[in-house]
């Protein structure tokens, strides 16, 4: 059965299940029956996408794996830094190591050796970049005093733990930790290389 009206017409083939509309500026196509769930999931499919938010780059600017390997982290401090120019250039683009450095209390005050920040090609010649300097952490007095009474009393490590941005600022993970026994250590590799296993097992069914 077929049906057309002028130029808005509407065309019905019953044999392929078929409806064409078209009304001026609207055109609307409706596929065959075996085809219009496909067409309509994908439909759903194209808006979901368009919907989905993009994901927020990740805040975090460098990791130290072996702290954690090395150490029983007991409690963790957030810590300004004073940085240079060029220094926060260079953290931007990721350009720190974070494995040989270490967190020490001196004069009162918090302070991070071995930091290892690259600077770049870019970086002005005049301020003469020293990768590995002395840097100051920025702490609250009452943390300053709880990490003095840790590490003199206590005998615990300080270590730095992540690099991160906060608001616009580098920020530093500071770790108040315990030093491994060898036996721990193995404990550890064995549990991460657990999780490894478990997570390529599920991973491939």
């Amino acid at each position: 059965m077929d049906g057309i009206t002028g130029k808005n017409f509407i065309f019905f083939n019953t044999k392929y299940r078929i409806i064409f509309i078209k009304l001026r500026h609207v055109s609307l196509f409706l596929a065959s029956y075996f085809l219009g769930s496909s067409l309509i999931s994908d439909t759903r499919y194209n808006h979901s996408m368009a919907n989905k938010k993009p994901k927020k780059p990740s805040s975090t600017i460098a990791l130290n794996k072996k702290a954690k390997h090395d150490y029983f982290i007991e409690d963790r401090f957030e810590a300004g830094m004073c940085l240079q120019g060029w220094e926060v250039k260079s953290l931007r683009e990721s350009k720190v190591q974070l494995t040989e450095s270490y967190v020490f209390i001196k004069d009162g005050e918090a302070w991070i050796s071995g930091m290892n920040i690259a600077p770049l090609p870019t970086a002005a010649t005049y301020t003469k970049p020293e990768a590995t300097r002395i840097r100051k952490l920025l702490l609250h007095r009452k943390e300053i005093d709880k990490l003095i009474g840790a590490v003199d009393r206590k005998g615990y490590t300080l270590v730095a733990l992540a690099l991160y941005w906060s608001h616009g600022r580098a920020k530093l993970e500071v770790g108040m930790a315990r030093g491994k026994k060898d036996y721990d250590k193995r404990a550890t590799d064995k549990d991460r290389d657990w999780k490894r296993e478990k997570a390529r097992v599920l991973k491939h069914g």
